[in-house]
């Protein structure tokens, strides 16, 4: 397999790596066997990638991912959930109950190279757009007609390398071509994380940069009229669960960690 990225979209081969790897562990903690056979064929030395602080933080964001998606799909089966910048990303498998719809967002060259690595499946639609712009929303939208359900966006490892302008820009996508109301479920980048990004143990690896970064959701939501922040749960709370380390690292650096984020409007 062929792989072309841009330097923030190559970011997303850092959780295909740590997925790849974990799954292969004795006692994985979360199986993505779509991230194995893609790190396979892409033929990569996954070790600039997979470090024990990205290694522990993919880990645990899938995990609470996972699960929250879990209970939203449970209480509402015909859910239509956007993954904006999905990279590699295969949490539809995981998720899916025979009734959701799904959309994988990203730009075209991650688009193209995620073509290639997964098939055409019923009920998962990939689509090329950037997610500052209105263009995507129209296929979305089509899909809602006569869902009782208020579609879901998820958007991992994609905050960071939007400025709080871009950000703006895209909670206003949403508002404007979602009118009736939906969930957004954000990964949120500290402020120091953005100051010390030199010293990230995978991303300084790559050309990528953290743009932006805050101190709480409070601020994503100030950001247009309407977004509220509903919950917002640090990495560390399911990363303390493992380990030593990871247990001294949120005593000692409690607002250090990525945290997911959930609005609505």
């Amino acid at each position: 397999m062929e792989l072309k990225l841009g330097d923030v979209q190559t970011t997303a081969i850092i959780p295909l790596a740590i997925k790849a790897n974990e799954t292969l562990r004795k006692n994985a903690r979360i199986k993505d066997n779509k991230a194995v056979e893609i790190i396979r064929a892409l033929n990569i030395d996954t070790a600039q990638y997979d470090k024990f602080m990205s290694h522990e933080g993919v880990v645990a964001r899938t995990i609470m991912l996972d699960r929250q998606l879990k209970d939203i799909i449970q209480n509402a089966p015909d859910t239509v959930i956007v993954n904006v910048g999905a990279g590699f990303d295969d949490r539809f498998s995981r998720m899916d109950n025979g009734k959701i719809l799904w959309f994988d967002l990203d730009l075209p060259d991650t688009i193209a190279a995620r073509k290639k690595a997964f098939p055409e499946r019923e009920r998962v639609t990939m689509i090329t757009g950037n997610a500052l712009e209105d263009s995507w929303c129209g296929q979305v939208k089509q899909t809602l007609s006569g869902r009782r359900s208020k579609p879901v966006f998820i958007a991992e490892g994609l905050f960071m390398y939007l400025t709080l302008d871009q950000i703006r820009t895209f909670l206003e996508v949403l508002k404007n071509n979602f009118p009736d109301g939906g969930t957004l479920i954000a990964e949120q980048n500290c402020k120091m994380m953005q100051k010390n990004e030199k010293h990230h143990d995978t991303v300084k690896n790559t050309n990528a940069h953290f743009v932006s970064g805050t101190d709480s959701g409070q601020e994503i939501a100030d950001l247009v009229d309407g977004f509220h922040l509903v919950e917002e749960h640090s990495f560390n709370e399911e990363m303390k669960k493992y380990s030593i380390r990871a247990k001294i690292f949120a005593l000692l650096l409690p607002k250090m960690n990525n945290r997911w984020a959930t609005f609505r409007w």
